[in-house]
């Protein structure tokens, strides 16, 4: 195919040569990074050499209990995995979790408050229906396996979707993410490649490839199964020259953010002895911008990927699996009965790895038979060599043993509690960066995302908490009273008749605000039967549309991320001890600077926010009622 294309250009001339140099400049891109991917190293100082793939591999490997070098000796013996990098791992993910609930938007104006309150509803309702909790704990669980985590928002039909893209599928700059093409490599299957044919694929080239099958293979060549009906496609994501869109060569030193996807297949030139390519260009565009966000648990200077849980503990997992790979070893010998003896017959026959448990040997007359010495040696010290390595990947992990044993008999409960309060500030500067992560994505791609789907006034229905409830609620029924007031004031006008009107027999100021108040009460009592449920709607105007009144909202209000790492305990102790302290004098917060102190503890504990204080300030007090007098006595 390659040599005919090159007699056409003989014919076409440099026309049809600028035309083949635009098809494969995208192809030889993937192939120069797939080849340093695989091959490249990268120095990041003096003595330290970092090969990216290498470890991801590694990390693979380690989390999965398989041995670098082969499950088994050179004397054939298997290897046991002793893994200490999966329990670390475990410990990292639940220190720094966090759930959709945890995620809300807060007003930086007054006059956003309602608004604010509103998008928060729309983002509870988008990440339901979205599964973004899912996302979460696929995303922390790769953070904290890597260090980073790779993540992916693009549209389909109308929807956000966001995925996190695992390392073993990714080509990328091993030093600088964001400035360099990206390759997501895809396997796909007949149905979903014919599929995406709908979404812009070229659909000669889809036909092309589908005449040439091919099993699934990892990163470095090999076969990950038997399956032949699977088709590799290279999804590249970069600012490229535009000249590969409009094949223009003005445009050769102007770059905009580009997709392509594309695949090729090697062939062999019996002429030249060396492989060229048949390039398949699926779909090539331009888009907005990248789709894809990297974010780190604690970013390493001169890295992609930062140092995770399990790249932590790579030489303390290999120093421990030799550890107990000798202790298996001695074990093995000791359950064997070995005996020797002088007699000739047996010169140069390797009794130690040839007789098996309760073997017999005959040896001729007159000639003695003796154990050997094939008891254990000092497997003491070679349990306590390994938990040495052990604890130092606690140490190096920020992992306090009382986060992955129970507390010793006869240790101090302040001392466990001191213990783990030290260990979980590392993970709470983890949280934080998780949070900054997710503040990121909700401004560069959700928000953007759910504003273009709220081109509606249809109404939201959300579970709200006993607080959102009144919150809400205090917002929502002064003014449905007022209105229903002012619809029943005009129905009663409208009704008068003009001898009515002259009498003046209309509402008066006291009996306009009883039917405000009757109607209020109507309608709480109304929302009291919603239970926790409260129907939204962006205004009582019809043509009012969501997107319409959260314009421009998204860079004007805060992204509020909130961890769940509390001391129960602690707090609970907190609380009883203000309840005490106000119950036996309620007075004391009536002193501005008791009342300050008061709250302070309050929202130190987390336990109860500041707006919930707020709210109950600001609802009305119950006024005591007068105690009944005795009669006098006369």
């Amino acid at each position: 195919m390659v040599l005919l294309l090159q007699e056409i250009g003989l014919l076409l001339g440099d026309k049809f040569k600028t035309m083949i140099e635009v098809k494969s400049y995208v192809a030889d891109l993937v192939r120069d990074m797939e080849d340093d991917d695989e091959k490249g190293n990268t120095k990041i100082s003096k003595y330290v050499i970092y090969n990216q793939r290498e470890l991801v591999e590694t990390v693979d490997a380690y989390v999965n209990s398989k041995h670098l070098s082969g499950e088994t000796d050179s004397m054939g013996r298997e290897k046991p995995f002793f893994n200490i990098v999966t329990a670390v791992l475990n410990v990292w993910y639940r220190a720094t979790d966090i759930d959709r609930k945890n995620i809300s938007f807060r007003a930086t104006k007054p006059g956003h408050i309602v608004l604010a309150f509103c998008a928060s509803l729309l983002l509870q309702t988008w990440m339901r229906k979205s599964f973004f909790g899912q996302f979460l704990n696929n995303w922390g669980r790769e953070l904290c396996k890597y260090g980073s985590a790779v993540s992916k928002h693009v549209e389909k039909d109308g929807e956000l979707i966001s995925e996190v893209i695992p390392w073993n599928r990714l080509i990328c700059d091993p030093v600088d993410f964001n400035n360099n093409a990206v390759i997501e490599v895809l396997w796909l299957t007949e149905a979903q490649l014919r599929a995406k044919i709908k979404n812009g694929y070229n659909k000669a080239m889809v036909d092309s490839m589908i005449d040439s099958k091919e099993a699934r293979k990892t990163m470095d060549g090999q076969k990950k199964d038997t399956k032949d009906d699977y088709y590799q496609v290279y999804e590249v994501h970069g600012e490229l020259p535009l000249s590969l869109i409009t094949k223009d060569e003005d445009d050769d030193e102007e770059y905009t953010q580009q997709m392509h996807a594309i695949s090729y297949n090697a062939i062999k030139n019996p002429n030249k002895g060396e492989s060229e390519y048949d390039n398949y260009t699926l779909y090539k565009g331009k888009e907005e911008k990248s789709p894809y966000q990297i974010d780190h648990l604690i970013k390493e200077d001169g890295r992609t990927i930062s140092i995770g849980a399990v790249e932590g503990s790579f030489q303390a997992q290999w120093m421990m699996n030799h550890n107990v790979k000798s202790i298996k070893d001695q074990l093995d010998l000791a359950s064997k009965l070995i005996f020797q003896t002088s007699d000739g017959n047996f010169v140069g026959q390797n009794v130690l790895s040839a007789v098996e448990t309760g073997a017999i040997l005959i040896h001729g007359d007159n000639q003695p038979l003796t154990s050997v010495a094939n008891n254990s040696h000092d497997i003491t010290s070679l349990q306590a060599y390994g938990q040495q390595w052990k604890q130092l990947v606690n140490e190096i992990g920020g992992v306090a043993e009382s986060m992955v044993t129970q507390a010793k008999s006869g240790t101090a409960w302040r001392q466990t509690q001191a213990e783990l309060q030290e260990a979980h500030s590392l993970f709470e500067l983890m949280k934080e960066n998780k949070g900054l992560g997710i503040e990121m994505m909700m401004r560069n791609f959700v928000i953007p995302s759910i504003k273009k789907e709220l081109d509606t006034t249809e109404e939201i229905s959300e579970i709200l908490s006993e607080h959102q409830i009144k919150k809400i609620d205090s917002m929502f029924v002064p003014y449905k009273a007022i209105e229903e007031a002012n619809k029943i004031v005009i129905d009663d006008i409208l009704n008068k008749t003009p001898e009515d009107i002259r009498n003046g027999n209309l509402f008066t100021p006291e009996m306009q605000e009883e039917v405000i108040a009757s109607t209020g009460n109507a309608v709480q009592e109304n929302l009291n039967k919603l239970g926790n449920q409260r129907f939204i709607k962006p205004s009582e105007i019809k043509d009012k549309t969501w997107k319409e009144a959260l314009k421009d909202f998204e860079w004007e209000l805060e992204v509020d991320v909130t961890g769940e790492s509390k001391d129960k305990q602690a707090v609970l102790a907190t609380l009883s001890t203000v309840l005490q302290t106000i119950g036996s004098n309620p007075m004391l917060l009536q002193d501005p600077k008791a009342k300050l102190i008061f709250n302070k503890i309050l929202s130190e504990t987390n336990a109860i926010s500041e707006m919930e204080i707020m709210d109950t300030e600001n609802e009305p007090q119950p006024q005591p009622q007068p105690q009944p007098q005795p009669a006098p006595i006369t």
